[in-house]
């Protein structure tokens, strides 16, 4: 079939996966369009002016920092993001965890920094914390090469860099697989000591998920990212990533159709055929990626081409199962916040403006994820904090800021709906941030409150799970949705997912649509 709605390639979902998906199919000459129901592309991967009583204040409703970009630095090389107006700075020092008696510690880009950093509070500590970081670099060795690569090919080449790694590192093997296996939380309470230095790597760890969980050692992997890449954001805001994807794409003659709800994804004697918008119109295409939650992609598959099985099977694959999801809370400034008091107990005088701050102890972020699972707010702080205009300053007017708040663990489900507490837990988080950051309510202007059911509503995710599957060793590689679902095909041939459901998971990296790319086009290639 041909004309102006057929394509070799139709992509649902305009976020950055998508847009990337998108723009390697047609580096390689496919016809591709991207659809998107929002009226601009980015999903979680966008900025905007979303304060009415601040419009010169951008917000991030979703994504703020670039790590997982750093560790997996592909997509902007290869797609010349950087022609396209996307650059990055990093941030120096990234994280600093803030104590409530006014003592910090700062998670430097030199692990042995970081060990000084500790070694204020306990030599032991400090020493363990070295000997912790040679196990987490020896597992980034062995799981990088494969994080890179499409788990249904042979990758010959990655499990050789993988095989070296643990060649390399085989006298650590069992104290390696000692610290995947366990809860991350009985790993940081074993090895340290001083309450500083645990509350510090339980909050750090604990944006990944409930620490206490089995195998949640794989989240100290977050530390090896921390030491090895750094954290980056990007100039301009997040949306200059998504623009710089749109604008590579239509370089290469891709096309956006933006404000486009797709009702259908076609399917029929167990192939795509395109998609039908809500309005009615029917794009076809040859192959179709979905590039947006698993459950909603299939779901929207033709009736009957998809049997109960699978379709239960991904209905069921854990987003936020542990009952916690994040809130944002992002508050617009007249005036520029500090943090006088833990800067003033700090030996080196060091500005903490810059970076993103981590509230709480450990209690707290134990607390703050029991208190979820039973539907309650904890009343115990744990957040992280920052103002983007701190790094970058033409976020927000000359002398202003603009504030990030993020409690890490509130419940999806709270007993009494969101929409009975969601201004007072709105409040509740500015106060407890307030006693950290210097200004944040004095300089008020106005606020903008989004939980789980308001993200879920936006950007049509499951239980507003922001990784789209819980991340866990389980649902990993092929197994990421779910069994049969995360290989180079699908039930109904030439139907792919290329979003954060898929390997390697969350983050912003775009691997999961450049994953996608391949697959498609060694299915048209067929």
């Amino acid at each position: 079939m041909t004309g102006a709605n057929h394509y070799d390639v139709a992509i649902v979902g305009g976020g950055h996966n998508g847009l990337a998906a998108a723009c390697y199919l047609a580096q390689t000459g496919k016809r591709v369009i991207v659809i998107e129901a929002c009226d601009k592309v980015g999903g979680m991967a966008s900025s905007g002016y979303l304060i009415p009583e601040a419009p010169q204040h951008l917000v991030h409703p979703c994504a703020l920092d670039l790590m997982s970009l750093r560790a997996h630095p592909m997509m902007p090389q290869e797609l010349q993001l950087e022609r396209h107006g996307f650059k990055q700075v990093e941030m120096a020092p990234g994280y600093a965890y803030l104590h409530p008696d006014g003592n910090s510690l700062v998670f430097w880009r030199d692990p042995h920094d970081t060990a000084a950093e500790i070694r204020r509070f306990s030599e032991s500590d400090a020493d363990e914390f070295l000997a912790l970081m040679k196990l987490v670099n020896a597992f980034v060795d062995m799981a990088l090469p494969m994080m890179r690569v499409d788990p249904s090919q042979r990758n010959f080449g990655a499990k050789w860099e993988a095989l070296k790694a643990l060649i390399r590192n085989r006298h650590l093997k069992p104290e390696i697989m000692a610290l995947i296996a366990s809860p991350a939380y009985t790993t940081i309470m074993e090895r340290f000591a001083h309450p500083i230095t645990q509350s510090a790597m339980c909050c750090l760890l604990g944006a990944a998920g409930p620490i206490t969980h089995e195998a949640t050692g794989i989240y100290f992997a977050l530390l090896g990212f921390i030491h090895r890449f750094g954290l980056g954001r990007a100039v301009g805001g997040m949306q200059t990533l998504s623009n710089a994807l749109a604008a590579r794409l239509a370089e290469l003659g891709g096309e956006i159709l933006l404000s486009a709800p797709v009702a259908e994804i076609i399917a029929a004697g167990g192939e795509a055929k395109g998609v039908r918008l809500k309005d009615g119109r029917i794009i076809t295409a040859r192959a179709v990626v979905a590039s947006i939650h698993p459950k909603m992609a299939l779901e929207m598959v033709t009736p009957g081409a998809l049997d109960r099985k699978a379709l239960t099977r991904v209905a069921l694959a854990p987003a936020n199962a542990h009952g916690a999801s994040p809130l944002k809370v992002d508050v617009a400034l007249r005036g520029q916040i500090s943090y006088s008091r833990h800067e003033a107990m700090r030996p080196d005088g060091l500005s903490l403006r810059k970076s993103v701050l981590l509230i709480g102890t450990s209690e707290a972020v134990l607390d703050n994820f029991k208190s979820a699972a039973r539907g309650e707010v904890s009343q115990l702080p744990y957040l992280w904090i920052t103002a983007p205009s701190a790094v970058d300053p033409g976020q927000a007017p000359q002398g202003q800021d603009i504030v990030y708040l993020y409690p890490v663990a509130m419940p999806v489900e709270p007993r009494e709906g969101w929409d009975a507490i969601r201004a007072g837990v709105g409040q509740l988080v500015i106060d407890q941030a307030s006693a950290y950051m210097d200004g944040l309510k004095e300089y008020e202007i106005g606020r903008r409150i989004e939980a789980s059911p308001d993200l879920a509503a936006r950007l049509n995710v499951h239980r507003g799970c922001v990784v789209h599957v819980d991340t866990s060793t389980t649902r990993s590689a092929l197994m990421r949705p779910a069994a049969g679902l995360g290989g180079d095909t699908l039930p109904v041939a030439g139907l792919f997912l290329g979003a954060a459901g898929i390997h390697p998971g969350g983050g912003i990296n775009g691997l999961p649509g450049r994953m996608a790319a391949g697959r498609v086009n060694r299915f048209l290639a067929r």
